[in-house]
């Protein structure tokens, strides 16, 4: 088994995170570069998970630092899935924004059982504007 590498706020391409979104099975606009490009560049934060030179996690987030952060992106390679990889990168995100942060997500409908077996409890009580595209 591959030894996994984990990197903090380490510049990735639109190419990179287009492959890891589509191995991941997540629906993103993986086909977008350009605002694959924009995701990147407005991310507070980003860990990322590598096997040698290959993207195979990633972990992006919105944040104040002070009072909530918004896990925009967590995705793993079906290849490496089942591994820790993603445990490992929101331990990451939370070491980032400390004690005091909540850490919010909206959960994509294939890792709903996926989130409360890594420390998430379900909230019911949030509303949301879904994007036009």
């Amino acid at each position: 088994m591959a030894i996994i590498d984990y990197r903090k706020d380490v510049k990735i391409t639109a190419e990179d995170l287009s492959s890891v979104f589509q191995l991941s099975g997540l629906k993103r606009p993986y086909e977008d570069l350009h605002r694959l490009e924009r995701m990147i560049e407005n991310a507070d934060i980003l860990i990322s998970a590598w096997d040698e030179d290959k993207l195979v996690g990633v972990a992006r987030a919105i944040t104040d630092f002070s009072y909530c952060c918004y896990l925009s992106d967590l995705a793993v390679d079906q290849e490496y899935q089942n591994r820790g990889i993603g445990r490992e990168l929101v331990r990451f995100v939370q070491d980032r924004i400390g004690e005091e942060v909540t850490l919010l997500l909206l959960a994509s409908p294939i890792a709903m059982e996926y989130y409360p077996h890594i420390g998430f409890d379900k909230v019911n009580n949030g509303y949301m504007i879904p994007r036009k595209r």
